[in-house]
C-alpha cells in the first residue's frame, strides 16, 4: 500500500474547499489538508505591505505540518508571491498554472471572465509571463462581470451562479470560447456546460493531472 501524499491547500475563502474536494474525490493517492485565511483578502484592498511576509509565514507553517506539496487556490495570494523567493523544500503548486496551460492551447478567440476585479491584473500578468516563457500566443479578451463577486462573499451562491451563467450565454452568442479564471466560478461553468453542451475552460479542468505530475 502506497502512502498517500499530503497536499496542503491554502484558500482565502472556505467556499473553495468543496471545489478542490470535488476535483480529487476519485483520487486515492492524495490526502487533502485545508488551510483557510480569509483575513488576507480583507488586507489586500488596503495595499500589500507586510502581506507577502504573512503568506510566506503561512506556507512555512504548512511545510512544518509535513505536507508533501502545497496548492495555492487564491489568485491574490499567488500574485503576492510573485516578487518573493521562497525557500521551501516542498513544491508550491499555483492553481492558475494548469489553467494557463489549457488557455494557451486554445487557438480560437476566447473571453476570459472574472467576477473579482481585484484579481484581473495579477492573473493576466501571470498569464502573459506564462505564454512568453512557453512561447505560446494568446488570443483573449478580458471581461469582468460587474457587481457579482459580493454575492458569493455574502453567501448568495445561486444568485452568483445565475449572474455568471447569464454572461456565458451572452459571450457564447458572440461565438467566443469561454474561460473562467476563478474557482468560485467553476460551479456555474459546470452547470452551463451541462445545459448548453459548450465547453468552458476553468481551473479544475486539468488540475488533478497537473498536481500528480508535480508530486509524483
Amino acid at each position: 500500500m502506497h502512502l498517500r501524499k499530503k497536499l496542503g491547500c491554502l484558500h482565502a475563502h472556505h467556499s473553495n474547499i468543496e471545489y478542490i474536494e470535488q476535483a480529487f474525490q476519485n483520487n486515492e493517492k492524495v490526502e487533502l489538508v485545508h488551510f483557510v485565511d480569509p483575513g488576507l483578502i480583507q488586507q489586500v484592498s488596503k495595499g500589500t505591505g507586510g502581506l507577502v511576509f504573512k503568506v510566506k509565514e503561512q506556507l512555512e507553517w504548512m511545510e512544518s505540518c509535513n505536507m508533501d506539496a502545497v496548492l495555492i487556490t487564491c489568485t491574490n495570494y499567488i500574485a503576492l508571491l510573485e516578487e518573493e523567493q521562497l525557500e521551501l523544500s516542498i513544491p508550491i503548486i499555483k492553481i492558475d498554472e494548469s489553467f494557463f496551460e489549457t488557455v494557451c492551447e486554445e487557438k480560437q478567440p476566447q473571453t476570459i471572465l472574472f467576477t473579482n476585479p481585484e484579481t484581473v491584473e495579477g492573473t493576466m500578468n501571470r498569464l502573459q509571463q506564462y505564454a512568453l516563457l512557453h512561447e505560446k500566443s494568446i488570443n483573449a479578451e478580458v471581461k469582468v462581470i460587474d457587481n457579482t463577486f459580493e454575492l458569493i462573499i455574502q453567501g448568495k451562491k445561486d444568485a452568483y451562479n445565475n449572474a455568471i451563467i447569464q454572461t456565458f450565454h451572452d459571450v457564447a452568442r458572440e461565438q467566443q470560447h469561454i474561460s473562467v479564471a476563478q474557482l468560485s466560478m467553476v460551479e456555474a461553468a459546470q452547470q452551463f456546460e451541462k445545459e448548453s453542451a459548450l465547453t468552458v475552460i476553468h481551473p479544475l479542468k486539468s488540475l488533478v493531472k497537473f498536481v500528480m505530475r508535480v508530486i509524483e
